[in-house]
Parts: C-alpha cells; structure tokens; sequence
C-alpha cells in the first residue's frame, strides 16, 4: 500500500492523504487488529505538517473510519462506512484516468476540470434504487441484468413482455420504478404500459464486441460467416452490428435463431458461424470439425449505460437538472479553469505501509 501526497497539486494536501485513507481502509489495507500509523510517523515519512494530519485523522474519526483506542493508539473501526460499488467505482476511475492521459490531461487536471463544472452537481446514489427490464427471453433478461448490474449500483425486476401488465399493476402504490430499460422491439409496448405514470424508458441495443469484429477483420477473403444466437432478435442485433462494420473481407451468408431446421442449412453453407455460448452447443452439435465457432455473448451499447446513469441522477446531457419523471419523454437522453498555485517545494515522495502478521512494518 502506498501514500503519496503532491504539493503541485491544486487539491489539498489534507483532502488528498483522506480520500487516500479512507480508500485503503475501505479496501482492507489496513487489518482491523492493528494500530494505525502514529502522526508523527505519517507527518515524517511523508514530509508534511503534523497539524495537517492531526486534522486528517480528526476527519476519519468524525466520518466513522477510525477509532482510538486508549493506550493502544489509532485503529479501523469495527464499522467503517461503505461506498456502493467499490469495484465499479475503481474500475471507473481508471478508465476516465486513462481516457483523459490519452487527451493530454493530468489526474489533477482531470481532477480540477470536473470541480469546474460549476452546472454539473447530481446528487451521487447512495443505495441500488430499482429499475425495470423487460426482455422476451430469460437468456436475454440475464445477459442485460448482469451488463447493467456490473455497471451501475441498481437492482433490477426482470419481467417478461407476456408479464409486464401484471407486474405494473402490481407494483401500484409501491415505490415507483427509477427507470424502465428495454430493446427497441420492445419498446412501444412498454411505453404503451407505463405510459402516463411518469417512469423514464431507455432503449438498449447489444451488439457485436470489438474482439469478434476483429478476428473476422483477420479472415481471409471470400470467408462465409453465419450468425446465430438463441432468440431472433439477439440474432438480428449481431448481424446488423457485424454489416455495420463493413468487413469487406468475409461474405455475410445469413442469420437464424437456434430452434428450427434453419440452423443446419445455415451450417453446412459456412465456414465461420458467430454465437452466443447458448447457441454454441446447438451449433456444435450440427458443425463439423472444420466449422469455426466465435462466441460473442454480446457487449451493452455504452451509451445506454451513461443515459440511465443520467436519469438515475436527475441530470440532462447539457449539465442541468432533470425535470420530474412525469415531466420527461419516454426517449429523453444524455449528459475558466484557472490556473492552478504553484506552490515552491517539490512532491513528496510516496509513502509504502507494509503490514505483517507479528507487527507493523516501517
């Protein structure tokens, strides 16, 4: 585990060494049955004020992270606060980190850039609020409550079109679903549904991942290419995704759901057959040795996840509030930095705690 506080940084020194804390704690760097650095150790190793960690360790303390223990010194509490969905937000940070160094820009820059955006303040999602899904098939409801899950702290009713009208007149004067989220084939039905009751829909569409795209990109020419997945419509989702590549180099034959005798003469007209891991097993059970199998289990369109992570938000796509669910179309969508003190001293350098089972490390 390492510390490392910048004195370049327009973020303060304080701010900086407690979210930092606060992460590793969250994250079990610090074993709960051993004492915490003392101030004097932080302040010297990592070359600030002692008064500046003082006031740290005050922060932890008042926001329920750390306890002092008399006698013993400063430990984890036995309950320290939890955010929802670490692992999201971690992975989420890395990927805005990364795509902001590919634009030039610092974490600091990144970091000062946001405070900027002086319009854009949601109230961040402190518990998994419920969002509606309705898919035609149990495999479909799975494969986009998983994606969405994996992605945002929701809690998702999965219901399928033949049940819909009884799950909303069961859900009547419950808590109102957030959100709505379906497919474009779909979609008329469940606005015809929910119309009127002020529930936000979004349209899904999953398509081809980008890894498929490119091994078929390395197919030679004249290569003939099947697809099949295990409803009609995944089906039709992952032909147009590959048509849309423009893949000059293979010849797109034909598309068929698992279930009837389409699949075999698609087989047998192939060389390359495109799959969910459901349809896998059908197709293998038809192929012959030389028939090569690409699984694509699909991949959620992004923009999908970022129009109901605004909604969820209540924010509109140019930074502004959102209007009341009951105010909002079913189809509504998306989302002077001054120049930072320079301040004369150089970055500290950062600071790695090592813990062992008999004591802690210098």
């Amino acid at each position: 585990m390492q510390l490392h506080v910048d004195d370049h940084s327009p973020i303060p020194i304080r701010r900086q060494l407690t979210e930092q804390l606060k992460h590793f704690i969250q994250g079990g760097g610090f074993p709960r049955d051993q004492a915490l650095p003392s101030i004097r150790e932080l302040a010297g190793l990592l070359g600030i004020n002692p008064n500046t960690v003082a006031r740290v360790i005050e922060d932890l303390k008042r926001d329920g992270y750390v306890q002092a223990r008399r006698g013993k010194g400063m430990f984890v509490a036995h309950d320290p606060p939890t955010r929802p969905s670490p692992t999201l937000r971690e992975a989420f940070l890395k990927e805005v980190v990364i795509q902001a160094a590919a634009l030039g820009m610092t974490a600091d820059d990144l970091a000062v850039g946001v405070l900027s955006l002086a319009r854009v303040r949601p109230a961040p999602l402190r518990e998994a609020v419920k969002v509606l899904l309705v898919e035609c098939s149990n495999s479909a409801l799975d494969f986009f409550a998983k994606e969405l899950e994996a992605r945002l702290p929701i809690q998702i009713d999965k219901v399928l079109p033949g049940e819909l009208a009884a799950a909303v007149r069961r859900r009547k004067g419950a808590d109102p679903w957030a959100a709505a989220v379906t497919s474009f084939f779909h979609l008329p039905e469940v606005e015809r549904l929910l119309g009127g009751r002020g529930i936000p829909i979004i349209p899904l569409l999953a398509e081809a991942h980008l890894e498929t795209l490119r091994r078929l990109a390395q197919l030679p020419p004249g290569t003939r290419v099947g697809v099949v997945s295990a409803d009609p419509e995944t089906t039709h989702n992952l032909e147009h995704s590959i048509v849309s590549a423009g893949l000059t180099n293979i010849a797109l034959v034909g598309a068929c759901p698992t279930e009837g005798p389409a699949l075999g003469r698609l087989v047998r007209q192939v060389e390359v057959i495109v799959c969910s891991t459901q349809a896998a097993e059908w197709v293998r059970r038809l192929a012959d040795g030389n028939t090569q199998i690409i699984i694509d289990d699909r991949a959620l369109d992004k923009r999908a996840i970022e129009m109901l992570a605004a909604i969820l938000v209540g924010q509109d796509g140019d930074g502004t509030t959102a209007a009341p669910p009951s105010a909002r179309s079913p189809h509504s969508t998306r989302p002077s930095r001054r120049n930072p003190p320079v301040r004369g001293r150089r970055a500290r350098r950062p600071l790695s705690l090592t813990y062992h089972e008999e004591g802690r490390g210098d």
